[in-house]
């Protein structure tokens, strides 16, 4: 219990302390803000800072520091190492600067980020990614709701039914100006998600002695010998470091309304995703004793596994909270999973998002593709599992190009020497758990264990040491001009 606590104090102190740090190596400034400059009243909207928060906070949480903390949790509780420096060293600092540098452009998502600070076809390749990640995203935040209410509902409410529902509610949430939905109920839901994790966790502290939050531990406890590198850094990537908030980072860039709000709206609710990740990865070995025992629950399902420890600690109240935890947020991220597509698309076809018929012509086709995929999740046996994995690495893969673009962001600005690195050894060490897990998972080449930790180190080691070359030289024209 006591690394726990010691863990919540170190995040604490990361967003007073490092989050400082991120906040002066970017310069935010009085220049004006998309929100005030563009205000079309659709996606452009000022909002209050503390809506803006507990939006960006729902938005890239959802389930996410939920299911992802609870898988992670099957490796004991090394896991809390990661999801604490992972998200003050790299995802907190991965989401501020991909929402800062984005208020910089006009709102731009992460995909025109790419074009503007690296060749073209990155960008291209940033779109295609970007758009796919986002609809897995969503896919995967029809199903999960989908499935627990098919349990909790008649028999005739069944899977593909609820499926339906959320999907025309995605319909909705897409279409929508932001503030007319997701800026009237999100707060709600936000703080409804701060409320599960502290009461839930509450639960397991007071229980008397019934539950024991086992200590920091850099065994690998993972009851199928599963190795921690690359897979728990994969496995955890909400609440740690997730590519998926450099899509949802830019929807609050285009709503805050003063760049001195960046470091508590973006860094901050990175920040507070972290401690809820933390809350249920302690959650989930405190309750089944054992990671063989939670490993072995999980097969059930992670929504199965959120319902058993939330009723089996508070109750009925637990229920309810469990009800809120595994449908209502999964939804609300996949909602703006679509959204943040569709806006990615309204960008690439330049098709002014301010008109309906344009934001149709987009939302239609892709909520018919995340249908067709949702359909697969339920139809075969392993098919929400697929789709999972390869959500995860695209996850990770899209987080490894953001903070890569934001380094040369970075060193445009002059950033020559510590100021870019706060960007690029992140991105190194994301770039070797990318390439890494793509090689030797049963998704990715399946290669040798060995072969595919040389090669994805020998990678990241490239891109470190093309970064590390162009810095000296900089430094030293620098020193040159000096004279």
């Amino acid at each position: 219990m006591v690394s726990l606590f010691i863990s919540f104090g170190v995040l604490i102190i990361g967003y007073l302390v490092y989050g400082r740090v991120a906040e002066k190596v970017f310069g935010p400034d009085d220049r004006q803000t998309p929100a005030i400059a563009v205000n079309d009243g659709v996606d452009f909207v000022p909002m209050k800072r503390w809506k803006a928060f507990l939006i960006q906070l729902l938005n890239i949480a959802g389930t996410g520091p939920i299911f992802g903390a609870l898988m992670g949790a099957v490796f004991g509780p090394v896991v809390f190492l990661w999801i604490v420096f992972g998200s003050i060293l790299g995802g907190a600092v991965h989401d501020y600067m991909s929402g800062m540098i984005s208020s910089r452009h006009n709102g731009a998502s992460i995909a025109e980020l790419s074009g503007t600070y690296m060749r073209k076809v990155t960008k291209w390749f940033m779109r295609l990614f970007s758009v796919i990640l986002l609809v897995l995203c969503g896919t995967v935040f029809v199903t999960s709701p989908a499935g627990l209410l098919d349990k909790l509902t008649p028999d005739w409410m069944n899977t593909t039914f609820w499926s339906v529902i959320i999907l025309a509610y995605y319909l909705l949430a897409t279409l929508l100006p932001i503030d007319k939905l997701i800026g009237k109920l999100y707060p709600v839901f936000g703080v409804l998600l701060l409320v599960m994790a502290v009461v839930v966790i509450g639960g397991i502290v007071f229980s008397g002695g019934k539950y024991t939050i086992p200590e920091l531990s850099l065994k690998n406890l993972h009851p199928d010998g599963t190795p921690v590198w690359p897979y728990m850094f994969v496995t955890v990537a909400c609440g740690a470091v997730s590519g998926f908030h450099a899509t949802q980072s830019p929807m609050m860039a285009k709503c805050i309304k003063s760049e001195k709000e960046g470091r508590s709206i973006f860094y901050g609710a990175m920040i507070s995703e972290s401690v809820i990740a933390l809350v249920w990865a302690a959650a989930g070995v405190s309750f089944y004793g054992t990671t063989e025992l939670l490993n072995e629950a999980l097969k059930a399902g992670a929504s199965h596994v959120v319902y058993e420890i939330s009723t089996g600690v508070l109750g009925v109240f637990g229920g309810i909270l469990a009800i809120v935890g595994v449908v209502i947020c999964p939804i609300t991220s996949g909602d703006t999973a679509f959204r943040s597509a569709r806006l990615i698309l309204g960008e690439t076809f330049h098709l002014d998002q301010k008109k309906i018929k344009n934001r149709l012509i987009i939302t239609i086709p892709l909520l018919l593709i995340g249908g067709l995929l949702t359909w697969f999740s339920t139809v075969n046996e392993n098919g929400f599992q697929i789709i999972w994995r390869y959500f995860s690495w695209s996850n990770q893969t899209l987080a490894m190009v953001t903070l890569w673009v934001c380094t040369v962001f970075l060193l445009e600005k002059g950033k020559y020497r510590f100021g870019s690195m706060i960007t690029a050894l992140p991105a190194t060490f994301m770039t070797a758990v990318s390439f890494t897990y793509i090689l030797m998972a049963k998704e990715g080449l399946q290669l040798d264990k060995t072969a595919s930790y040389i090669i994805g180190a020998s990678v990241a080691a490239l891109l470190l040491g093309s970064y590390l070359i162009f810095l000296i030289r900089k430094i030293h024209s620098e020193k040159e001009l000096s004279k």
